[in-house]
């Protein structure tokens, strides 16, 4: 079976680190990948952002299945390209992916369904903004309307930085068009989640809850990344909470979605906070979580290309998925100045030794190679030291004893992934 996974971080690492694992005979593709998926998969290059060019080479390599992992080419429309092609994809139409596409489509759409989030206001020019902020108190959260890649997002504490805000995003557009309109949204308190589940438009698998961490720095200070660590454990959510989310979020979401002519089929992403006096949505993806996927890859049990397989089929309801009772941690080692401009080419040292922990598995996020065969910085998130065992606590001390054994240039990581659990 011949499988093309779309992406080139974390994310697509574990997944292709997954599907090796398959008892079926599977040929791995990834594009464009990094130098440590090279290592399992043949890496070849494409546009992420062509859903066109990313079906071309699915027909040329004649794959069976493509995976997608990033979000840029969902909300593109590539499921509708490789609909054309009569080719099978993993990924939910432009119309579901809205749910991450767009924040006021998504914050409508649970408006309309009776979802439970965030009080919030669509503001479509600076002016509108600060006008809307009145009926808010500090902290609030602004959010970019539009794709941002995880960074499009800002809590403001105060009148000044509401207002650094509202002027990056809607006056010196750092994050292009998707600056044009913003979502302001009362701060809700309480533990975020992380709950993404298997869908086939009909139906749908939990996936193992995961945690993750957006703040660049320890205590959740600083700037917003695309994460800077994560963990998965059983009981992270109760079950009496987990019901509760089924029942007003996960349900109401996939009929809302399929009342509305939008059925999901693919992997759904959705970040809660629980709060007092329940859970509430935070966003939607509408693709797996990075790092919540390495976090959670290393804890199925189950064969990934069998579930994929269900997904395209309709079959997913009759897929039965298995979780380790085991727990793991994933920490992310970023290039200095992430999520600023940061410097390239780095050498990495210690991925064997760190590799050689007992469980535990580097995955590349930002990675090269040079000519030589050294591992280079490519990229702000440059690699996932992700560790499973019996416990949280072991899990931990694996992740961060790998970590202690990698070094390059200008190398940070959070120190507190996982500890106040």
């Amino acid at each position: 079976m011949r499988i093309l996974v779309i992406g080139s971080g974390g994310r697509e690492h574990a997944i292709i680190w997954k599907l090796r694992q398959s008892e079926r005979s599977v040929e791995l593709f990834c594009a464009p990948g990094n130098a440590g998926i090279a290592v399992i998969a043949k890496c070849l290059p494409v546009d992420v952002n062509d859903p066109s060019s990313i079906s071309v080479l699915a027909e040329s390599l004649r794959a069976d299945m493509t995976f997608i992992g990033p979000e840029a080419p969902l909300v593109r429309g590539v499921r509708e390209a490789f609909a054309s092609r009569n080719l099978r994809v993993v990924a939910p139409s432009a119309n579901a992916a809205m749910l991450e596409g767009s924040k006021v489509f998504a914050k409508e759409f649970m408006k309309r369904n009776r979802i439970p989030t965030a009080r919030f206001a669509v503001c479509d020019s600076a002016e509108s903004a600060r006008s809307s902020r009145r009926g808010f108190g500090f902290p609030v959260v602004v959010k970019a309307d539009g794709l941002a890649a995880g960074k499009g997002v800002s809590i403001a504490g105060d009148a000044a930085e509401f207002d650094d805000a509202i002027n990056a995003m809607m006056v010196e557009r750092v994050f292009g068009d998707s600056g044009a309109r913003v979502v302001l949204e009362e701060c809700l308190i309480g533990e975020e989640a992380s709950l993404m589940l298997f869908s086939d438009g009909r139906d749908y698998k939990i996936i193992a809850p995961a945690r993750d961490y957006k703040r660049v720095n320890d205590g959740d200070l600083g700037p917003n990344t695309g994460g800077m660590g994560s963990f998965s454990t059983p009981g992270l959510i109760d079950e009496e909470t987990l019901s509760r989310i089924k029942n007003d979020i996960v349900e109401p979401t996939l009929l809302g979605m399929t009342r509305e002519e939008k059925p999901f089929q693919g992997v759904l992403y959705v970040g809660l906070m629980l709060t007092a006096a329940g859970p509430r949505v935070i966003e939607y993806n509408a693709r797996f979580g990075d790092p919540e996927t390495q976090a959670v890859m290393v804890r199925l049990d189950s064969d990934l290309v069998e579930i994929m397989e269900a997904i395209i089929e309709k079959r997913i309801g009759a897929t039965p998925i298995e979780w380790s009772g085991d727990s793991s941690v994933c920490v992310v080692a970023a290039s200095g100045g992430y999520p600023g401009e940061f410097e390239k080419g780095k050498v990495i040292t210690g991925l064997d030794d760190a590799s050689s922990i007992e469980g535990v598995v580097i995955f590349h996020a930002g990675t090269s190679r040079s000519g030589s065969g050294e591992f280079l910085t490519s990229g702000g998130r440059v690699l996932g030291a992700t560790a499973r065992a019996t416990t949280l606590e072991a899990a931990r001390a694996r992740a961060y004893g790998a970590m202690n054994k990698i070094s390059f240039e200008g190398m940070r990581y959070r120190k507190d992934i996982a500890r106040s659990a």
